[in-house]
């Protein structure tokens, strides 16, 4: 290739995207080694090879590195490919499940070390409302998109609680140091909200 030659396509992205991963990927190591609240971001672009600034343009906070993920996309894509007759919370189980053991075979040490930074560092419990809220619109526009004769109440609420289950999975998963397997407690979560749903009115005409 010559210095006139424009760089194929998706190289920049890709670079970008490389940049950025390795910044989470050190960020990391240093919360792991000092810290979530003794590491500087000065400290995590030196150590991601990158200059500060460069830094804030692919993060604008020290807690965006932590919480920043492709998952919610990943999920909405996920939802709408669920088979038309599932049930909302059947389509949100199966969906999130199927997202969740692809993170789970290829990131499940970085997974760990974030889920229990937000759990155990108050800096970044106290955004969790803020964060969930946001993943909580982001399904609800996939789920209304494929039920869309569905009250947006029983929406939401599906969705509140399909939430509220996969985070009790991630803490029991976290508390356990990582030893229990998370894709068999997010399963049983939502097995366990699944029995304690009401009746759907078609089965209790049965």
């Amino acid at each position: 290739m010559t210095a006139s030659e424009p760089p194929p396509i998706g190289l920049r992205a890709r670079k970008k995207a490389q940049t950025r991963r390795t910044i989470q990927e050190q960020a990391l190591q240093l919360f792991l080694a000092k810290g979530y609240e003794n590491t500087t971001v000065e400290e995590i672009a030196a150590a991601a090879g990158v200059s500060h600034m460069t830094f804030f343009r692919h993060f604008p906070t020290k807690e965006a590195v932590v919480e920043t993920d492709d998952y919610d996309p990943m999920i909405f894509q996920l939802i709408a490919q669920r088979p038309e007759e599932e049930d909302t919370l059947t389509a949100l189980h199966h969906a999130l499940a199927q997202g969740l053991k692809t993170v789970y075979a290829t990131d499940k040490d970085a997974l760990l070390i974030r889920t229990r930074l937000v759990l155990k560092t108050p800096a970044l419990r106290a955004r969790v409302w803020e964060n969930q809220h946001a993943t909580e619109e982001i399904l609800t526009q996939a789920l209304t998109a494929r039920r869309p004769a569905q009250s947006e109440l029983a929406t939401r609420v599906l969705t509140a609680a399909a939430l509220a289950a996969l985070t009790t999975a991630l803490t029991i998963w976290v508390d356990s140091e990582g030893t229990e397997d998370l894709p068999s407690l997010v399963d049983s979560a939502f097995i366990t909200l699944q029995e304690h749903s009401p009746p759907t009115k078609a089965a209790r005409a049965e």
